[in-house]
């Protein structure tokens, strides 16, 4: 035998011969492709919704910490000015009378400057950056404060809002841009807001000699009080027009007092810069109870109850977060169930939407001396 041939001859085992067979590949059947196909559906249907939860959990927890940064934010703004910044900075006034500079809205009497809370707060959030552009000494709408007013900053947007996280064009009464200067005004957009309390004093109440205001939410029992041109004699939150409010004036309690919360831009806009005199905000869609609000609530809303205003049962109207009335003037998030607010020690609870309307509205005001029930949250 050569050598060729011994390499040509099968190979033997202890049990004989082993045949080399040749084994023919074998692809699916359309059944079996079909089995697959479906047992792959049915597993990505199983993980999407864990998905889309683990993101939202995420979501949560990134909005959660900016509320949480806010606050820790207004604190160090209190350390330093031993107050909290205003609800937005406009020329006072009880006469209507003002500079033809601060462009004053003669319906409202807002004015300029115009900066807004967040604004304030910008260098106590590590946004010095942006802070360090703005010219506060100029009003808003100054051409030296164009471009640093149109920022973005992360620390005002939540990741579930679905309205836009990109600058805006401030709008007029009939919602087209406003224009002051022959210049358009466009602003960075903030998801959140400052509370104003229960009452709001806005609008045609900035500018009235009197007003009427509830004494207590529980009688739905009011009274008249001045105003003129002071919105602090209305509000009864910490964060108004011109507000210089101080952890002491917050009688009802840091921890049972809400300062800061959710706006979603699917709803209507707001902006961390501040309020431009003439301004209106409109909803973004409708419902039979919204409608468009004037420029204070570009950066402030309300709880409710306001100005005396009951329903159709003779109770007090309070709007808290996601409720359907959707006013521009409340607070508004897009997380399933509820939304955050920041009270005023900088603690940040998740408020249902199902939450008691009274509690909401006691934890609204600040020196109403409500007693706070929390089971009720």
């Amino acid at each position: 035998m050569n050598h060729d041939e011994l390499f040509r001859q099968p190979s033997r085992s202890v049990a004989g011969v082993r045949k080399h067979v040749q084994i023919q590949p074998r692809g699916f059947t359309l059944v079996e492709l079909l089995v697959v196909i479906s047992i792959i559906g049915i597993l990505v249907g199983l993980m999407l919704p864990a998905v889309q939860a683990a993101r939202e959990a995420a979501r949560r927890m990134s909005c959660s910490n900016n509320l949480r940064q806010i606050g820790l934010a207004s604190h160090n703004y209190h350390s330093a000015f031993k107050r909290l910044p205003a609800g937005y900075v406009s020329y006072a006034t009880n006469s209507g009378i003002a500079p033809p500079s601060v462009m004053m809205d003669a319906v409202t009497w807002d004015a300029g400057p115009g900066w807004g809370w967040g604004a304030g707060i910008l260098p106590y959030a590590e946004g010095n950056a942006i802070a360090g552009g703005l010219r506060m000494d100029h009003p808003i709408w100054s051409s030296v404060n164009e471009d640093a007013i149109g920022s973005r900053v992360p620390l005002f947007l939540c990741p579930s809002t679905t309205g836009g996280d990109d600058a805006f064009l401030i709008a007029d009464s009939a919602n087209n841009p406003l224009s002051i200067d022959g210049r358009q005004v466009r602003v960075g957009r903030s998801h959140y807001v400052a509370s104003h309390g229960q009452e709001s004093c806005w609008g045609e109440c900035g500018s009235v000699a009197t007003g009427e205001v509830f004494t207590n939410i529980y009688t739905s029992a009011t009274k008249i009080v001045p105003i003129d041109g002071d919105a602090g004699r209305v509000a009864d939150g910490p964060f108004f027009r011109n507000s210089r409010t101080r952890f002491r004036d917050v009688q009802d309690g840091l921890s049972n007092t809400i300062f800061f919360g959710e706006h979603s831009s699917a709803l209507s806009d707001k902006t961390w810069v501040g309020v431009v005199p003439g301004a209106f905000t409109h909803p973004r869609f409708s419902s039979p109870e919204n409608g468009p609000d004037a420029a204070a609530t570009l950066t402030l809303v309300h709880a409710g109850p306001s100005g005396g205003e009951l329903d159709i049962t003779g109770s007090p109207i309070i709007h808290p977060v996601n409720f359907p009335t959707y006013h521009v003037g409340q607070m508004y998030s897009q997380h399933p169930g509820g939304g955050f607010v920041c009270m005023g020690d900088g603690s940040v609870r998740f408020v249902s939407n199902f939450v008691d309307l009274y509690l909401w509205a006691e934890m609204s005001s600040m020196d109403e001396h409500e007693i706070i029930d929390w089971e009720q949250l």
